[in-house]
């Protein structure tokens, strides 16, 4: 079975490359939040999927190792995917859509709570391409209350 590249695989093939990052994650609101700097390797597995692999150190000196895969199905005509971390043990399963522009991915997922364990809340990673060699990955939290917050925010820049 081959499957024949579409637009929306084409917009995945922009994520290829080398690059690096710089992060900040605050868990909850109010908070300080804990920066990091990673490397970000992204390759293509054919036209149709990208890879991500990131490493980078912890504020303990440990490394930490991201692996995010993304695709487009032509089936269901959503993006898909997953991302797993050397430092979790979750699994985040993708599902999501490109904004009328063609500039901004937003995956929606389910998660655990870090401000409650045990419990599930509701997320979008959102990859925003801001030009050829700089994008954004954001990520947002659902409240009890239904409010989306800001937990993760990262800058990608292309190495030259």
């Amino acid at each position: 079975m081959k499957t024949e590249p579409q637009k929306e695989h084409a917009w995945l093939l922009k994520l290829c490359g080398d690059w690096t990052s710089k992060g900040e994650m605050t868990m909850q609101p109010g908070q300080p939040g804990e920066t990091w700097e990673t490397n970000e390797q992204v390759r293509s597995l054919g036209d149709i999927w990208v890879q991500c692999e990131g490493k980078g150190e912890m504020k303990d000196g440990s490394v930490a190792t991201t692996i995010m895969t993304l695709g487009y199905d032509t089936q269901t005509k959503e993006f898909v995917g997953n991302f797993v971390a050397s430092m979790m043990t979750h699994m985040w399963i993708y599902e999501g859509a490109l904004d009328a522009d063609e500039k901004v991915l937003t995956l929606n997922t389910e998660g655990p709570d870090f401000s409650a364990p045990g419990k599930y809340a509701r997320y979008k990673d959102v990859i925003a391409i801001e030009s050829d060699d700089h994008r954004t990955l954001t990520s947002y939290m659902q409240n009890d209350d239904g409010q989306w917050h800001q937990v993760v925010r990262a800058d990608y820049w292309r190495k030259k």
